[in-house]
């Protein structure tokens, strides 16, 4: 079954594209714009690429040009998720030119960013492909972002781990060493949580993962161990829970990580360690309409 594409709510983009734009914008509005250009001057754009990736986030940007006022049009050329080369035209936009040069920087601010998480996670995604892992982001993201990045990392080819701390138990380090141990904190979660509530346990030794096993866990993280340790973990397990690798997860160890067996390999990197994708937005014609 081929994957349906990700979306985003539209309450949740206005919201987000709105207080970029109060941001930006402040009391006065745009000085320069309202300085250097007549009421009733008009501009033609591009939007395009200046270096290759994938795209994400252009409901984010057509957002910004709609809401900042009445007249621009914004229409995309690809779609979230859709690779482009260097000079690849994303799409195109026109309207009055005060309102263009206004919502510009809060588009690009959002669509580069973005663009940049699902570009890093295909490198990640593709990296893995005929393995049958699947690589996950984290709770590491820019705050008030979350929503966002997490859907930059679904552009990508990438999954996403909980959004939240009410969405799953997770049970760290310190969760086990505050509750007395592997078997006992499992116990107390699965005795707390409610039926449609998944429970993960975070190991960091074969001992703990067989504990772990024998308390009946079925969501097991393999906290920062080597690649050796990763297949007897596998060896251990025989399938009867679900093993993701997280810990140090670069680029250039995920394909030995992905090869020792483990279902998901879950990384900060994808969110906290991608730079923006270069994308720029160029007036083509101006004049008056």
């Amino acid at each position: 079954m081929t994957a349906l594409p990700a979306q985003l709510p539209r309450l949740t983009v206005e919201r987000a594209v709105a207080a970029a734009l109060e941001e930006d914008l402040g009391l006065a509005g745009d000085l320069t714009s309202q300085a250097t250009l007549a009421p009733d001057a008009w501009a033609s754009a591009t939007l395009s690429a200046r270096e290759a990736g994938v795209i994400a986030g252009l409901d984010l940007a057509a957002a910004a040009f709609r809401l900042v006022g009445d007249g621009v049009s914004f229409v995309p050329r690809l779609a979230d998720g859709d690779r482009v080369e260097i000079g690849g035209l994303v799409a195109e936009v026109s309207g009055p030119a005060r309102l263009v040069m206004s919502a510009e920087r809060v588009a690009l601010n959002f669509l580069n960013h973005l663009s940049g998480i699902a570009t890093l996670t295909r490198t990640y995604a593709d990296a893995l492909a005929g393995t049958g892992t699947r690589i996950c982001d984290t709770r590491k993201t820019t705050p008030g972002l979350r929503a966002f990045e997490k859907y930059a990392v679904r552009c990508g080819g990438g999954s996403n781990h909980r959004y939240a701390l009410g969405d799953a138990i997770l049970i760290k380090d310190n969760h086990i060493a505050v509750a007395g141990g592997v078997g006992a904190a499992y116990a107390a979660a699965e005795a707390f949580a409610g039926h449609l509530v998944a429970i993960e346990i975070e190991v960091t030794t074969l001992a703990e993962l067989e504990e772990a096993l024998a308390a009946g866990a079925r969501i097991i993280m393999l906290d920062n161990m080597d690649n050796d340790t990763l297949r007897d973990a596998v060896a251990i397990n025989a399938g009867r829970a679900r093993l993701e690798a997280s810990g140090g997860v670069k680029l250039e160890r995920v394909r030995s990580i992905a090869e020792t067996g483990v279902d998901y390999i879950s990384t900060s990197q994808i969110t906290m360690g991608a730079k923006p994708l270069d994308l720029g937005l160029d007036v083509m014609i101006g004049g008056t309409k």
